[in-house]
């Protein structure tokens, strides 16, 4: 498979390291990449208006006009696939990266090994991007990709599934999980949450990037936080 991938950065020196130690993963790992480059926020957002087609996007925070934290909010508007990993010289932005779903920081100086290792992430995760799940509801057939899963919750007998469509069908909430992958958390014996999709967590509550509110169970406040630390 192909994948096109864009690095965003200021620094042309880090931005030519970057690149040069993608095309060794690529190589070595046997994938075919087009990589563009860009030097600012803007620049990238101007081409991606004409080519929104970017697996890949490895995307430093610190930069001009724009920072990439400003950056990844505008894209997430419209692209929900894309796999974003921030490349920051500073700890302090690890926190935003909730709201856009970030798949990884990477620290600078980027270590080759642990950038392979992330790309090979981001990898597995469009490939699970492509996964449907199908649910017989309503007298007909419904396909919902598993990315586009915020949380299931239930209710009585039934299950519903809310992606871009809710969908309500009849079934165990521990049925619907052996379906789904380690980017879904159980929440008590209630609902399902895509930990991607989590924006924050406080003692009482999960809060989704939609602004979704998902009461947390006494004591499940450290499970939900690590999990979220070992998917990233």
């Amino acid at each position: 498979m192909k994948y096109k991938i864009a690095i965003c950065d200021d620094s042309g020196t880090d931005r030519q390291f970057v690149l040069n130690m993608v095309r060794a993963w690529a190589s070595s790992a046997g994938h075919t990449v087009h990589i563009d480059d860009f030097p600012s926020a803007e620049s990238f957002l101007f081409r991606y208006a004409e080519e929104s087609d970017y697996d890949i996007l490895l995307l430093d925070i610190e930069m001009g006009a724009m920072d990439g934290v400003t950056m990844a909010k505008e894209l997430r508007k419209s692209n929900d696939t894309v796999q974003i990993i921030f490349i920051t010289g500073y700890s302090d932005y690890i926190s935003e990266g909730y709201e856009v779903a970030a798949l990884h920081y990477l620290m600078k100086p980027v270590k080759e090994e642990k950038l392979r290792s992330v790309l090979d992430r981001a990898v597995e995760k469009i490939t699970k991007n492509e996964r449907v799940l199908h649910f017989e509801a309503g007298g007909e057939m419904v396909r919902v990709p598993i990315y586009q899963i915020r949380y299931a919750d239930v209710l009585g007998n039934y299950v519903t599934v809310h992606a871009r469509t809710d969908v309500t069908v009849k079934m165990t909430l521990g049925e619907l999980e052996k379906q789904l992958d380690e980017c879904f958390y159980r929440v008590g014996r209630s609902a399902l949450v895509n930990l991607t999709q989590i924006s924050r967590v406080t003692k009482t509550e999960i809060r989704l990037s939609d602004g979704t509110a998902i009461p947390l169970p006494r004591g499940a406040y450290e499970g939900v936080n690590r999990a979220i630390i070992n998917m990233r």
